[in-house]
């Protein structure tokens, strides 16, 4: 104010105002918007609202609302103070819990003061508003209007506000003595808006004038920006190639901001500034147009966030009551119709359009980045034209349709498209940042090159006053080396200063090349004073009785537009692209989100476009606001920890304070909500793409089968029927189809199974590779890790699942037709290379060396521990009932006695030899070792039970040891011994095992060679030279001989079954020796017993014995040779061993030869032959 009392608007400050309270509105609409969520939810709203003892007192403060005085004599009475007892005794938690909210109604209030004085002061300014010259005023007027009307529209639906704000004020009365000061103003606030719309009607009566003016300056924009899809084609919109001469020429336009404003915004500003200044609607044709237009093209309008107005029922009911308005309720109920039947179909058409306009644009810019210098303008256009249909999309599909007399195409709030919008915006934002250098370089040099000569020509050719002093002294201060004059037009010192730093500053800028520096002094491109600076000149030259006013120079106002732009493009690129392109609104609508997400996965031509969902997730910070921070609150710890980047799930927050702050952190924090959303949906394009390759490999894996050797018996056996009844009328079978078959095409239209699934992994996959991480909320997520991990599972799971083992019949898949198995399915991943970047030799490691051990790293069980369970348990614990003996002619366990087709396991078939090395391909050494050891723990046992067999018959077998050249005392003794069948038994049970290990062996040695015969050859080698000397104690042996066991190398003295036995034994190493002694000697003479039994002949063809006695040998020499190492002094002691058993063995069979009895001599001969096996061990 002057002196005089008259407003001097220099000194106002209205831009500075217009930012600082649009900015402030954001903030209030935030914290309104949550206060209303924890309000209208039963779980989140303050537990004492709820509370059945404090209902009477809560509707007694409501209905007596805004008079809550405890002072007061009604208040005063005793049945009224006995419903207040309650409050009185929680007094102080409901001060706490309730400060947040009281308070930020108090802010509210505030912030209405403030508008309304900001208001008041441009009205007595006399602003003019047009938004195609002072568009930064104008469109912070308008906005500040908006959110003012939003933010007293959701304080109206909050349905406990008097009782919050009753609640507290009488609290502070009871702990104060005294209400809260600001309680009288806000409660007369409170009944003021009970009808928003209506009270806001009577503030802005005064306001009307510069309201209207504002809204007709957008009947030059709005207009224009609403046309349909098929003007747009028309005119060829958003095309770069419509005209080639002119690629390279900058996009320009007279408007340039209002190119890139979004139609929503317009929108909101139009229906709810002629709402509350309806009779601009009588006065101006102009007004009529801008109002029909935007009645006809929604039924809901957004508020905030996922709040909205059902627009046509608004205003019939503030139009209804106006007297002489039925013309315009009857207009606005066919605008309703209109607007229900042709709004869904008019933009699903621009949907449409706009799908195939930014495909092109991407596919341009994407060839030719340079071009985003240029053009850059159409980028902001699509990307904002999208936003709007999106949103549009969103809230009209989240809200349905009035009843009305026509009903709306559901199909079309529908779009199973949409994912390909979203994609194509996703790209033009990426191509924003991965070019942001190159169109800064571009800008730079258009503002120093172009836009600084331009400006300075228009302001000396076109305004011809004289020229002002205090400019040339700012110059001098501000750049030295800058002295040129200029006429400005009336212009006073404030508009001199701004106008002379826009030509200084952009005078001044240069560009280094590869850096985003400005000057060599280092500063960082930073145009926001600039652009606050003509926001002030907008300011300055838009009020009444201005010396300089921009209406009368549009040319400026156009130029200075098309700067602002310029300066957009070179240090807030991020910024436009989040005022063009945000979709933080998604976060509100999370089951469309996900509903739209599911319909993409469905689609197979969609699936592309999938990866726009998480990216979308990055977007929801950008709705958070300073004001409210408990939704930007950092994640805590245990939140970060428990997150899983690739296919896991995330653990909500159990934090159960009562604050606000918490209460809304656990129902609306943002930033949660973007991590679990992001994590959600990068989880589920895993799984899908898992389930296609899953199906995939399937597939291969049944053709895998179909090559076997097995399946050629059919083919072979319906062969050579016709060849026998090729003479005869007899029908002959139908020869089944050959492996190959399915791949052979009678048409290129002919679209299989797997084609379908090749092309889904593939749309799949390329989502999955657009990019390798994500940031969302100072997180970053990697979409390949969650398809390596997913892999990883689904590939475990698999090949456990492929060995078929069924514990209760004893089935399980033979080892060959599992390599070949997992081999089709290896295939299968290693083509996902081709799709994808990622390391498949990575999940294979990781999964076939956890397949090695017994348990994965989940726990559970891998095929080591099946095979192993399953041959010891099923195949070798079956050879002891007789039904399978040990071949050393076939190396294999093999049936006998019974027809092999009609038995559950075919031994040959899982212990020859190629079966084992099949074994040994899956398994690797690291499951042999295993299986090895799972053998010789088997052994353990059955040697710790002969062990005590041999304590049993101690004395007995010390007296046969040392008698054994009297025949006459052996005898005596021997029929003294208990347990000999017990035994034979058991010793043939571990020669069985020994057996079985000596074949695993082999081919694991097989397989070895094969696979790193280098290796192999180093190790034979270093085993075959190692000298045993007393220098090289056992120890040092033993060692070289677990490296040569665990390579399939044999051994003399078995390593596995030394550290097996070595478990058990004593502290006394003698009596260890003694016991060991005795065993060989107890083993010895039992072998006459042998020829007792009938299956103890021998078998040339299979050259063992069929009660596997053969096995003995091995047994013999292998615990000979383990316990003699452990008890004994090296191999002296073995041989010494070896020698007295193999005399008491030679005594005890040469009985034999003067046996009379038949039934002892059945099987004389065949016993004989293993003093022979003893000596020449095959096996």
């Amino acid at each position: 104010m002057s002196r005089t009392g008259q407003l001097i608007p220099s000194q106002q400050k209205l831009a500075e105002k217009l930012t600082v309270l649009n900015d402030r509105a954001m903030g209030m609409l935030t914290r309104i918007y949550n206060i209303k969520k924890a309000c209208g939810d039963v779980k989140s709203k303050p537990a004492f609202l709820s509370d059945k003892n404090l209902e009477g007192a809560i509707k007694f403060i409501v209905r007596k609302f805004p008079h809550v005085d405890s002072k007061n004599n009604y208040w005063t009475m005793p049945f009224v103070q006995s419903q207040l007892q309650q409050v009185n005794n929680i007094k102080g938690e409901i001060m706490k819990q309730l400060s947040l909210y009281y308070f930020t109604f108090v802010d509210v209030m505030d912030f209405k003061d403030h508008v309304s004085e900001l208001l008041t002061t441009m009205d007595a300014c006399n602003v003019h508003f047009d938004i195609t010259t002072n568009y930064d005023l104008t469109k912070g007027y308008l906005d500040l209007i908006i959110s003012y009307v939003s933010l007293m529209l959701l304080l109206a639906r909050i349905d406990d506000r008097k009782a919050v704000l009753g609640l507290y004020n009488y609290a502070h009365d009871l702990t104060h003595g005294k209400v809260d000061q600001n309680f009288a103003r806000l409660g007369q606030m409170i009944l003021d808006y009970e009808q928003p719309l209506k009270k806001l009607q009577e503030e802005f009566t005064p306001h009307s004038k510069l309201v209207a003016c504002a809204l007709l300056s957008l009947h030059q924009v709005y207009p224009r920006r609403n046309l349909p899809a098929e003007q747009w084609r028309q005119a060829q919109m958003l095309s770069l190639v419509s005209a080639p001469g002119q690629m390279l020429n900058p996009a320009q336009s007279e408007t340039m901001p209002c190119e890139y404003l979004s139609v929503e915004t317009m929108e909101k500003w139009i229906i709810f500034g002629f709402l509350l200044c309806h009779g601009q609607l009588t006065q101006s044709d102009s007004a009529v147009q801008l109002w029909r237009l935007a009645l006809s093209g929604n039924y809901v309008i957004t508020l905030f966030r996922d709040e909205v107005l059902y627009i046509h029922k608004t205003v019939e009911g503030v139009f209804e009551g106006i007297k002489g308005y039925s013309k315009r309720v009857t207009e606005t109920k066919e605008c309703a119709n209109y607007a229900v039947v042709n709004a869904g179909p008019f933009h699903r058409e621009r949907r449409a359009f706009l799908r195939t306009a930014l495909k092109e644009l991407v596919m341009i810019l994407a060839d030719q980045p340079g071009l985003l210098g240029p053009k850059a303008l159409f980028v902001f256009m699509g990307l904002s034209f999208a936003r709007d249909e999106v949103l549009w999309l969103l809230r009209h599909s989240e809200n349905p349709a009035p009843k009305l007399n026509k009903r709306p195409n559901p199909v079309d709030y529908e779009d199973r498209q949409l994912p390909e919008l979203l994609y194509y915006m996703e790209e033009l934002r990426g191509l924003l940042r991965k070019y942001n250098q190159v169109m800064q370089r571009y800008y730079v040099q258009y503002l120093n090159g172009f836009d600084s000569i331009v400006l300075n020509n228009l302001v000396q050719n076109g305004l011809h006053q004289p020229r002002l002093r205090a400019r040339e002294s700012f110059n001098s201060k501000r750049n030295p080396t800058c002295q040129e004059d200029w006429n400005l037009s009336v212009c006073p010192e404030d508009e001199s200063i701004i106008m002379s730093s826009f030509v200084n500053t952009m005078n001044g800028l240069s560009v280094k090349q590869g850096t985003t520096l400005l000057f060599e002094e280092g500063e960082i491109f930073d145009f926001r004073g600039m652009r606050l600076d003509w926001f002030r000149l907008q300011a300055y030259t838009s009020v009444s009785r201005a010396q300089l006013v921009l209406r009368e120079n549009p040319d400026l106002a156009r130029l200075m537009n098309t700067i602002t732009f310029h300066t957009y493009m070179v240090d807030s690129l991020d910024e436009m692209a989040k005022e063009t392109s945000d979709l933080s609104n998604f976060c509100f609508y999370g089951r469309l989100f996900e509903q739209y997400f599911q319909w993409c996965l469905e689609t197979p031509s969609q699936m592309r476009y999938s990866i726009s969902f998480p990216l979308i997730c990055s977007h929801f910070m950008n709705c958070t606001h300073e004001i409210c921070p408990e939704e930007v609150v950092k994640p805590m710890l245990s939140y970060k920890q428990n997150l899983r980047t690739a296919g896991g799930s995330t653990r909500e927050r159990k934090s159960q304070d009562t604050s606000f702050c918490d209460r809304q952190s656990k129902r609306h924090h943002i930033g949660d909500r973007s991590l679990s959303q992001a994590n959600f949906f990068l989880d589920e394009m895993a799984k899908e793409a898992k389930n296609i390759i899953t199906s995939i490999c399937d597939e291969q894996c049944k053709l895998g089968d179909q090559l076997l050797p097995k399946n050629a018996a059919k083919t072979i056996s319906i062969a050579i029927e016709r060849k026998r009844n090729q003479n005869k009328a007899k029908k002959l079978p139908q020869e089944p189809d050959k492996p190959g078959r399915e791949s052979m095409r009678r048409s290129r239209t002919d679209v299989t199974s797997m084609d379908k699934l090749y092309l889904m992994l593939t749309e799949l996959c390329s989502a999955i590779n657009y990019t390798p991480s994500i940031q969302v909320w100072e997180h970053t997520f990697a979409p390949r890790e969650y398809l390596t991990q997913h892999l990883e599972s689904r590939f475990t799971k698999a090949l456990v699942g492929m060995v078929m083992y069924n514990p209760d019949s004893g089935e399980i898949a033979k080892p060959s037709e599992l390599l070949n198995s997992v081999e089709a399915y290896m295939g299968v991943l290693q083509t996902i290379e081709n799709y994808v970047h990622l390391d498949i030799t990575r999940v294979f490691n990781n999964v076939l060396l956890q397949q090695t051990q017994p348990q994965d790293s989940h726990g559970d069980k891998t095929i080591t521990a099946l095979y192993t369970n399953w041959y010891l348990e099923v195949l070798l614990r079956r050879v002891s009932t007789g039904q399978i003996m040990f071949s050393p002619n076939r190396h294999a366990f093999v049936n006998v006695g019974v027809d092999p087709n009609q038995v559950a396991v075919n031994a040959e078939e899982f212990s020859d030899i190629s079966e084992l090395r099949s074994l040994a391909e899956l398994l690797g050494p690291y499951g042999m070792k295993f299986l090895n050891e799972s053998l010789m723990w088997h052994i353990s046992s059955q040697v710790a039970e002969l062990k005590k067999l041999v304590t049993q018959n101690k004395d007995v077998l010390t007296t046969l040891r040392t008698h054994f050249d009297k025949p006459a005392l052996m005898a005596e003794h021997f029929n003294r011994l208990r347990d000999v069948d017990n035994v034979l038994k058991r010793v043939t049970i571990v020669g069985v095992i020994l057996s079985f290990k000596t074949l695993a062996q082999e081919a694991l040695n097989d397989v070895l060679k094969k696979r790193i015969p280098f290796l192999m050859s180093s190790i034979i080698d270093f085993q075959k030279h190692f000298p045993e000397t007393p220098e090289n104690n056992m120890v040092r042996v033993e060692i070289v001989n677990e490296m040569a066991s665990a390579a399939g190398l044999p051994c003399d003295v078995d390593p596995a079954l030394c550290a097996a036995l070595r478990v058990q034994k004593s502290e006394n190493p003698d009596d260890d020796y003694k016991i060991a002694c005795l065993l060989m000697v107890f083993i010895a003479v039992s072998l006459p017993m042998l020829s007792l039994d009938s299956q103890s002949s021998f078998r040339a063809d299979l050259e063992g014995h069929t009660n596997n006695i053969h096995c003995l040998a091995k047994a013999v020499n292998s615990i000979a040779a383990a316990m003699f190492t452990i008890y004994g002094k090296g191999r002296v002691t073995i041989e010494e061993r070896l020698k007295e058993f193999l005399a008491l063995a030679s005594s005890s069979l040469l009985k034999l030869g003067q046996e009379t009895d038949k039934l002892a001599l059945r099987s004389r001969e065949s016993v004989y032959l293993l003093l022979d096996q003893v000596l020449k061990p095959r096996c």
